[in-house]
């Protein structure tokens, strides 16, 4: 019996950065969970002693997040769940749930999402816009710029039609921060 198809919901770096075989990529809406650059990356994007910020889905009841259902090439889910994993969970500040995510073609599934642990110590929710903007233009980890982030993800989001205002605030300052200080 063929397993069923895996999916992942893309709504940061995975939409420009899976580091798996992707097999079809849709719009998907995953309902009461906002966007946001809530967590302290202290390993890919900031370190322990200047931490950095990374975008998360922070539950959010009513609110709903634009992004991308990721169906996972057949035979591929087991590694590619092993590999999210590794990267998703290197410091527990991500929970791995299983949610209905709304295809833009119609389609209901379930998909991979890597949620914040509100209780974490990493977990920085309602950090206002220009606090954001000043630790994102500054940090910097294992996986490059916190800058070059913001920046991928933002291409990303208008490449595939998504909207995101706050993100677009954010590119548009950290520029501004990088090149005038």
């Amino acid at each position: 019996m063929a397993q069923p198809p895996m999916w992942v919901f893309g709504y940061g770096s995975l939409l420009w950065n899976p580091e798996f075989p992707v097999a079809e990529r849709v719009i998907g809406i995953l309902p009461d969970h906002a966007r946001s650059f809530c967590m302290r990356s202290i390993h890919h994007r900031g370190t322990v002693a200047d931490p950095g910020l990374v975008l998360a889905l922070d539950p959010e009841p009513g609110a709903s997040c634009c992004g991308l259902g990721l169906r996972v090439a057949p035979g591929a889910e087991d590694d590619t769940l092993e590999a999210l994993r590794a990267r998703e969970l290197i410091s527990s500040a991500y929970v791995e749930r299983v949610l209905a995510l709304s295809l833009s073609d119609g389609r209901d599934v379930r998909a991979v999402a890597y949620v914040v642990d509100t209780g974490h110590d990493q977990y920085c929710g309602n950090l206002a816009l220009e606090e954001q903007a000043r630790i994102i233009a500054r940090a910097v980890g294992d996986r490059g710029a916190n800058a070059d982030y913001l920046f991928n993800t933002v291409a990303h989001l208008h490449e595939t039609g998504i909207p995101d205002r706050d993100l677009d605030w954010l590119d548009a300052r950290v520029r501004e921060i990088l090149t005038h200080g």
